[in-house]
């Protein structure tokens, strides 16, 4: 019997569709899912979410329905997930840019599940908006993992921009046979603040310029980030800031995007409000990664508590999806767009 999933509920975009192929992949419990992203300017299944939808039946050797572009409806029936060498391009069907980050989550949880270590390499946009940087991935998801067990290792060989996409991503998951509580409700002293500026086929002088003005902004409020300038590889043009938050018990990230008509400034603005708006909460956990460890804790053998900067839709929106197919108690302390308390108790 299908387990019936609204696409529309709370949130209503593709982090629906990733976390319940994820899990439906673990459990091996068949899911329909229906309205996918019916409230967006383009309803249904896009690149992104088709080819995570295509590596989740790869893997898993699901029988699936409606997988195509712009289905707002899917069924999706998986076998044995197994590990091993996997890739994937979200350019397959239609040019796109659409996020490699995505798709790599997406298949990450069930992969960790397997018996047998695997590579994924994945084709399409590295730094694109509405969703997670390859940096984050590496500087803050992966670490934090570690912490429940889960051991993954990524690399960058292309940047990937808006509107061409076409960068790669390659990352290696060992197994894992059980996951392990987190509790982080004190993120500690910070350690050291970090970061790269980014160009790709633009002048340097851009990157310069949003480095500058990071050092500018937070000198006054008492940090001295490290800031590298990177020129990336790729074919297409962009600028990218990213700041790496590290702390006695945790690691949080910063990300923000250029774009045309947009001053470097600006680019740096966004990274640097978004992380003292962090530091000001006092949480361990940034808003990003919050909806993130959702699924992997709810189905660790011990409780998790954290504490996090802003309980976002995304992240009421995972929990509900996650609840769908477990019986585990997740307890949220605190209001949506404040900070507050993540209480995670496996069934």
């Amino acid at each position: 019997m299908f387990l019936r999933i609204d696409g529309d509920y709370g949130e209503g975009g593709g982090q629906i569709l990733r976390t319940a192929l994820s899990l439906s992949c673990v459990l091996k419990r068949p899911v329909e899912i229906v309205n996918i992203r019916k409230g967006r300017k383009v309803p249904g299944l896009q690149p992104q979410h088709l080819t995570s939808t295509n590596a989740c039946k790869q893997i898993s050797g699901a029988q699936t329905e409606g997988n195509a572009l712009q289905s707002t409806n899917l069924r999706f029936s998986p076998a044995e997930t197994k590990g091993g060498d996997f890739a994937f391009d979200v350019a397959e069907k239609k040019s796109s840019a659409g996020s490699t980050s995505l798709v790599l989550q997406t298949l990450l949880l069930p992969l960790a599940r397997c018996d047998s270590a695997s590579s994924v390499r994945v084709l399409g946009g590295t730094h694109v908006p509405w969703s997670p940087p390859f940096h984050y991935l590496k500087h803050v998801f992966a670490p934090v993992m570690e912490k429940i067990g889960v051991r993954i290792s990524l690399r960058i060989d292309r940047w990937g921009w808006y509107p061409q996409g076409r960068g790669e991503i390659s990352c290696s998951i060992q197994p894992a046979s059980a996951f392990s509580g987190l509790q982080l409700t004190e993120r500690g002293k910070p350690v050291r603040l970090t970061g790269i500026s980014a160009v790709s086929n633009l002048p340097d002088s851009i990157g310069e310029r949003q480095k500058n003005q990071a050092m500018d902004v937070l000198k006054p409020k008492g940090f001295s980030p490290q800031i590298e300038l990177v020129q990336a590889p790729s074919i297409g043009q962009g600028t990218f800031l990213f700041l790496e938050a590290e702390f006695e018990n945790t690691v949080a990230g910063f990300a923000a995007l250029g774009e045309r008509g947009k001053r470097a400034e600006k680019v740096a603005d966004e990274a640097c409000d978004d992380f003292l708006r962090f530091v000001h909460s006092d949480a361990a956990v940034d808003s990003h990664l919050a909806d993130q460890l959702i699924p992997y804790l709810a189905l660790a053998k011990e409780p998790s508590t954290f504490t996090v900067s802003n309980i976002t839709k995304h992240l009421l929106t995972n929990i509900w999806v996650v609840k769908q197919f477990l019986q585990t108690e997740i307890k949220v302390d605190g209001v949506e767009g404040e900070s507050g308390m993540v209480s995670i108790r496996p069934a």
